[in-house]
């Protein structure tokens, strides 16, 4: 969809793209930049106090999160500070210091002993995200961690992440930012209230170009060494133990031990919206196809298609490629495949700013439009998180809950993939079988 509604406030309309170009900061710009000592609990918190903000990881994404927070303290007076950054490579970690005063730690425990962080920015690579957001919520922290929320092969770990964040009561959001678009909600309102009759299947996919190696993920410096200033061990977590390689620490998308292409990387960003929107749960099966059709420097597909069944009598259908960017029709031309909602009366989607119905074959409803209240919004999607967090509200606008249905539905198609298997989901035992 290419359309945009008109907004009077500018930030309030900004998409994760513009916010980018907008929003930016000069590192000079940011060392007036000081930081409080007022302590965050576990209690509501009023408009006044303030938040300590602490950042996992301080590359690329990392910077986008650091500039929004920048931004809502700078520009929309919320009070919230970035105190704290942490990351493996201290040439990385140390822009983020001098440019936003914040304290440095290179080993992300140190960061969660800090009494000045109240909650944690996650933005590593996918294998470590789920050990550092455990360590966070048992620490006391809130949490906002990228998607995916664990990676391909760590389903258990995705369902102890799940029992930790219950068990602690904390606020988690995952970085699934289109979910702050209020078109998935009032589909999803639609389809509670009958519209399109019982729901039977839907389809999305996501279609970009770009291998994510040599072009897409630059190498800061080709002569970086394990040490003092790189923990290589660190980098590596549970995955395989291996020597240090300049191109694994820094492409680290390429390589199936850390990353696992669109299935992973791209598609829990389209899943999640109509995973909300049928509110669905566990699958009881899936099945994968794809591989590398175009990029062979790599270890992970670069093309990925998935069927997935749901108890429900529900199938979603997801295609997706790296090799071709057509059609790259979703919400704001990001590639996101508009998705299509169909149910035994009639099917939901979206033209241009509207959602439309179109009556099913024999159905009596007639056809309808309904204008799209808004549009997405990164910085307002840190703002609700922000607010879920002084008010102990955990119904965030992607919560733990939904990222683990929606991570486990993927994790069942890449190892299926893997193995050329149908994986299915036992719900009484909790586990994936292939």
């Amino acid at each position: 969809m290419s359309g945009k509604n008109k907004r009077t406030d500018e930030t309030n309309s900004m998409t994760r793209r513009n916010f980018i170009r907008k929003a930016g900061t000069t590192a000079a710009a940011l060392t007036a930049m000081g930081t409080t000592t007022q302590k965050f609990t576990s209690n509501v918190l009023g408009a006044n106090d303030r938040i300590g903000v602490g950042f996992i990881g301080c590359g690329g994404r990392s910077n986008t999160h650091l500039r929004a927070v920048h931004y809502l303290k700078t520009q929309k007076n919320v009070n919230v500070d970035i105190v704290a950054a942490c990351d493996v490579y201290k040439p990385r970690l140390q822009k983020v210091v001098d440019g936003y005063k914040a304290k440095g730690y290179m080993d992300h425990r140190k960061l969660l002993a800090d009494p000045n962080v109240d909650i944690v920015c996650i933005s590593t690579p996918d294998h470590i995200h789920g050990y550092q957001a455990i360590d966070a919520v048992k620490a006391g922290k809130d949490v906002y961690c990228e998607k995916p929320v664990t990676h391909w092969r760590q389903f258990e770990l995705t369902k102890r992440l799940a029992e930790e964040v219950k068990k602690s009561g904390r606020v988690f959001q995952l970085g699934t930012q289109g979910m702050s678009d209020p078109a998935w909600h009032q589909i999803k309102k639609l389809i509670q209230d009958g519209l399109i009759g019982r729901p039977v299947h839907a389809e999305c996919g996501y279609f970009r170009v770009g291998d994510w190696g040599e072009a897409d993920m630059p190498v800061d410096d080709p002569n970086a060494k394990s040490g003092p200033d790189l923990d290589w061990n660190a980098f590596l977590g549970d995955s395989p133990k291996r020597p240090f390689d300049v191109d694994r620490f820094f492409r680290w998308r390429k390589y199936e031990d850390y990353a696992g292409g669109p299935s992973t990387d791209l598609f829990p960003h389209i899943l999640t919206l109509v995973v909300h929107m049928l509110g669905v749960t566990m699958p009881s099966v899936a099945v994968a196809t794809g591989g590398k059709f175009r990029y062979q420097a790599r270890e992970i597909p670069d093309t990925f298609n998935m069927l997935i069944d749901y108890p429900e009598n529900i199938t979603i259908a997801m295609l997706g490629t790296q090799a071709n960017d057509y059609p790259g029709t979703g919400r704001r031309g990001s590639g996101q495949r508009i998705p299509v909602i169909r149910g035994w009366d009639g099917t939901l989607t979206i033209e241009k700013n509207d959602i439309v119905f179109i009556p099913a074959q024999g159905s009596t409803k007639k056809a309808q439009r309904f204008p799209i209240k808004g549009s997405e919004d990164f910085v307002g999607y840190w703002q609700k998180f922000l607010d879920c967090c002084r008010s102990r509200n955990t119904n965030t606008l992607s919560p733990m809950d939904l990222a683990y249905h929606v991570q486990t539905a993927l994790q069942m198609g890449m190892l299926g993939l893997r193995q050329g298997k149908v994986a299915r989901f036992d719900k009484t035992k909790e586990t994936i079988i292939l």
